[in-house]
């Protein structure tokens, strides 16, 4: 188990390490794009066009795969929080590559993420032993959690649809709620997936569970309503780091 435990959290380390870089390069790509056509934060999609946003996504690409084997390894609950050092990378690249100013507040940001990420990898609980994609399947259909399953949905489409349209250009806060709300949900749909493809390396076949690729669709929308509004808040005029 800690050797397990062990290979999630280095994983985690370079996953945030390559994340938090990839947020900096895409920002100068969507610059760069904005420059010749609409902005993304107006809805325009000509960063796709920009070899420079492109290398950001393949960083991130690599991150992410990164911190998807490391939710094979070890528990959510000790690789999620890990995810916050990307803010401290993308906060130290953007002082120096976008010449964002960090003010004290951030700084006291950037420390409250080191060490609230080092208690709970200091704390993490050991793993439950799951056998089957099933059982997360029944733990997922528990009242409580369909619940907030329901509300976080819920909070995400009346930020999409009422919030963006009317306050996204003034506040940032916006697209942060919408990447945070569906975050979560990406977060546990990524751990069943990849718990599902670790049992079927070991042996134990999971693809012909229906519940395998319900996961791998939530997944995937998740991720692709996430980019959209990441992009779109990194977009923004007004930096908060300015």
């Amino acid at each position: 188990m800690y050797s397990s435990n062990l290979k999630g959290f280095i994983l985690a380390m370079v996953s945030s390490a390559f994340i938090g870089s990839s947020f900096i390069i895409k920002k100068k790509g969507l610059r760069k794009a904005g420059v010749n056509g609409p902005r993304a934060s107006s809805g325009g999609y000509g960063y796709l066009l920009e070899p420079l946003w492109w290398v950001g996504m393949l960083t991130m690409i690599i991150g992410e795969i990164a911190n998807f084997v490391a939710y094979i390894y070890a528990p959510a609950v000790l690789v999620t929080p890990l995810g916050a050092l990307s803010i401290i990378v993308s906060a130290v690249l953007a002082h120096f590559m976008l010449k964002e100013k960090l003010q004290k507040m951030g700084m006291l940001g950037c420390l409250l993420c080191i060490v609230g990420s080092t208690v709970i990898v200091l704390h993490a609980p050991e793993e439950r032993s799951i056998s089957s994609i099933e059982e997360i399947w029944e733990l997922a259909t528990q009242p409580a959690f369909l619940l907030y399953t329901a509300s976080a949905v819920a909070t995400a489409l009346v930020l999409i649809f009422y919030c963006a349209p009317r306050y996204g250009q003034t506040n940032i806060m916006v697209y942060i709620g919408i990447c945070s709300v569906i975050g979560s949900l990406t977060v546990m749909s990524i751990k069943a997936i990849g718990i599902a493809i670790k049992l079927t390396l070991e042996g134990t076949n999971q693809a012909k569970y229906f519940q395998t690729w319900i996961f791998a669709m939530v997944a995937i929308t998740c991720i692709i309503t996430q980019l959209n509004y990441l992009n779109m808040g990194k977009d923004r005029k007004r930096s908060l780091c300015a």
